[in-house]
C-alpha cells in the first residue's frame, strides 16, 4: 500500500515551505495568488487530501457544526439545513446532519453522536425538551443554539418564527371567507410551537363572534395522519364536521385534503384547509395549499450565524432571541364560499383588532406566558374538549 502524501511532498514539488502549503491549505486568501497556484497544482499532481483528525488533535476544533432536525421528509426541515450549510460553509465550517425522528431518544442519540465526533458547537431543532441536555454540552465546552424554539431562561441564543402570529393569521383568514367552525390539528403540547400556533388560533376565534373551535391532537404531523384525519372526518355527518381544519403543518395538510377529495368532499366548498411553513409542495398540490409562511432557509442561516460567532467570539457572546415574522399565503384551498365573501370584512376587522397588544413579540422571550393564553381564549363556542386523533 502507498504511503499517504504529506505536506512535505508538496512543499519537496512545490518548490516552497511546509508552512506555505498549510496555509495553501487553511488559509488560501492570504497566500500570493502566484504561489498559491503552484501549490495547488502539486496537490492536484500527488493527491493530496488533508488530515483533518490530525489537524483536530493539533488545534483542538473540527471545524464541523452538528445540526438535528425532526425528520428531512418535511421540506421546511431540509430548507433549514440547506440556510445552515451555506452559513457554515461561507465562515469555513462544515455540517454533521443528523434526524431524531421527532423523538426525545433520536434526539439524544443525536447529540451524543455530535459528542462524539467532537464537533465544535450544535444548532437544534427540538423534538421536546432539550435544554438540560444542552446545558451538559455547554459545561464541556460545546455551545448550542436553537431552530425554531426558544430558550425563556435566555442562556442559549434561539431563531424561530413568531407561532401566535401565525396561528392568528391562519385562523382570521379562514373567519374571513365565512367559515364558523374550525378545527385546529396539532402535534403534541409538549412543542411549544404547536402551543403558540393553537393560541393565536384562539385569539382569531375569541375576536369573532358565532364561531366554535375544536383541538385534535394527533401525534407526529405526518401527510399519513393527514390522510387517516381527513378519511374520518370525510365519514362524518356534514352536521358534524368542521367547515374549516388549520392544519398545524403543511404535511399533515396536503395529507389531509387528500382523506377528505378521496371520501368524497370537496376542497374548499365543503372544507377549507390550511397549512403552515409553505413548503415548495404547497403551490404544486391538486388543491393549491394555503399556508402560513415560515422562512426556513433565513432561519437556518441566521441560526447557523449565531452559533459562529459565538464560537468565534466566546468571552464577549451573549445570547439572540431572533424572531421571524411569519406571513399569509392564500391559495385555493381556502377560498371564500360562493355569496359568502361579505363576512371577510367584518371578520378580518375583529380579528386583527388586538393587532396593537402585539407589540411584544419582538423578543419572543415570553412564549410560555403566551401558550398559557390557550387556557382563556375559548371562550368563542368552544366546547373545550381537546380530542385524541380518531385514527
Amino acid at each position: 500500500m502507498a504511503a499517504a502524501v504529506s505536506m512535505r511532498d508538496v512543499a519537496r514539488l512545490a518548490g516552497v515551505s511546509v508552512s506555505t502549503v498549510s496555509n495553501v491549505v487553511n488559509k488560501p486568501a492570504g497566500v500570493d495568488p502566484a504561489l498559491a497556484a503552484r501549490v495547488k497544482d502539486a496537490i492536484d499532481k500527488l493527491g493530496f487530501v488533508r488530515n483533518d483528525a490530525a489537524r483536530q488533535l493539533r488545534t483542538g476544533r473540527s471545524e464541523t457544526l452538528g445540526l438535528v432536525v425532526l425528520n428531512l421528509s418535511n421540506p421546511f426541515f431540509a430548507d433549514m439545513a440547506t440556510g445552515v450549510e451555506d452559513a457554515a460553509k461561507a465562515a469555513g465550517y462544515s455540517v454533521l446532519l443528523a434526524t431524531s425522528s421527532a423523538s426525545a431518544d433520536g434526539e439524544s442519540g443525536a447529540l451524543d453522536l455530535f459528542e462524539r465526533h467532537r464537533v465544535d458547537g450544535v444548532l437544534v431543532a427540538s423534538a421536546g425538551d432539550v435544554l438540560d441536555r444542552l446545558d451538559r454540552l455547554r459545561q464541556r465546552g460545546i455551545p448550542a443554539v436553537l431552530i425554531d424554539s426558544v430558550d425563556d431562561r435566555g442562556v442559549f441564543s434561539s431563531v424561530s418564527a413568531d407561532d401566535v402570529t401565525g396561528g392568528r393569521l391562519a385562523a382570521a383568514h379562514l373567519i374571513d371567507t365565512g367559515r364558523t367552525r374550525l378545527l385546529f390539528v396539532g402535534g403534541t403540547r409538549e412543542r411549544a410551537q404547536m402551543r403558540d400556533r393553537l393560541a393565536g388560533c384562539r385569539e382569531a376565534v375569541g375576536a369573532a363572534s358565532g364561531v366554535t373551535l375544536d383541538v385534535l391532537w394527533g401525534g407526529n404531523l405526518t401527510a399519513e395522519l393527514g390522510l387517516s384525519i381527513g378519511a374520518e372526518l370525510a365519514g362524518r355527518p356534514a352536521a358534524d364536521r368542521p367547515d374549516a381544519v388549520f392544519a398545524a403543518n403543511d404535511m399533515l395538510a396536503l395529507g389531509l385534503i387528500q382523506g377528505l377529495v378521496t371520501g368524497g368532499l370537496r376542497v374548499p366548498d365543503d372544507i377549507a384547509v390550511i397549512g403552515y411553513d409553505d413548503i415548495v409542495f404547497a403551490a404544486a398540490a391538486g388543491v393549491p395549499l394555503s399556508s402560513v409562511r415560515q422562512p426556513s432557509r433565513d432561519m437556518g442561516e441566521r441560526a447557523a450565524a449565531a452559533l459562529i460567532e459565538q464560537l468565534q467570539n466566546p468571552h464577549g457572546y451573549r445570547p439572540v432571541a431572533v424572531s421571524f415574522e411569519p406571513s399569509l399565503v392564500v391559495r385555493g384551498s381556502s377560498a371564500p364560499r360562493a355569496g359568502r365573501a361579505g363576512r371577510a370584512g367584518r371578520a378580518g376587522r375583529a380579528g386583527r383588532a388586538g393587532r396593537a397588544g402585539r407589540a411584544g413579540r419582538a423578543g419572543r422571550a415570553g412564549r410560555a406566558g403566551r401558550a398559557g393564553r390557550a387556557g382563556h381564549a375559548g371562550q368563542a363556542g368552544e366546547p373545550g374538549q381537546d380530542a385524541p386523533a380518531h385514527v
